[in-house]
């Protein structure tokens, strides 16, 4: 157990990545998205609130609608936080690959069950609610890999 815990919160990061390969690799393409979506949040006229997600912006008062756009760029900045992190980790601290692998699972099983407590109106399913499903089940699989040490090739 201190040796899952210590490449969960290493003493120190570093670029030495020491879990299976495949969970590196589906982090990669995962950071971009988190990057893509924290601009388009960001800077999309209706932070993707309506013409992603499916808010029926167009049937709220004007100022409903300010207040839901605004909401989402800020997620979008949180979600640029985090993909500058996951950037960092991907190009010079691998270490932190299992910590944010945790992370990010907290952060999609968290969003998805307040989802539920808290639901938002939308016209149709929106991409979010099906990466609540996916994302996180993805995200075990790839904690326990980074997790696991890859095996070394014999000479």
């Amino acid at each position: 157990m201190t040796h899952v815990l210590s490449r969960l919160f290493p003493v120190q990061f570093d670029n030495n990545y020491r879990g299976n390969r495949i969970a590196l690799w589906v982090f990669y393409p995962l950071t971009a998205i988190t990057l893509w979506r924290s601009q388009h949040h960001m800077f999309a006229p209706d932070g993707g609130a309506q013409s992603i997600a499916t808010i029926p912006l167009d049937s709220y008062s004007e100022g409903a609608a300010a207040t839901i756009i605004a909401i989402f760029a800020q997620w979008g900045l949180i979600q640029l936080l985090l993909g500058m992190l996951m950037l960092l980790a991907a190009f010079r601290y691998k270490s932190m690959v299992p910590l944010l692998w945790l992370i990010l699972l907290m952060e999609w099983i968290g969003r998805g069950l307040v989802g539920q407590f808290k639901p938002v109106e939308t016209l149709g399913t929106a991409p979010g609610q099906i990466g609540n499903l996916i994302v996180p089940v993805i995200a075990v699989v790839m904690l326990i890999l980074s997790l696991w040490p890859e095996k070394k090739a014999a000479n």
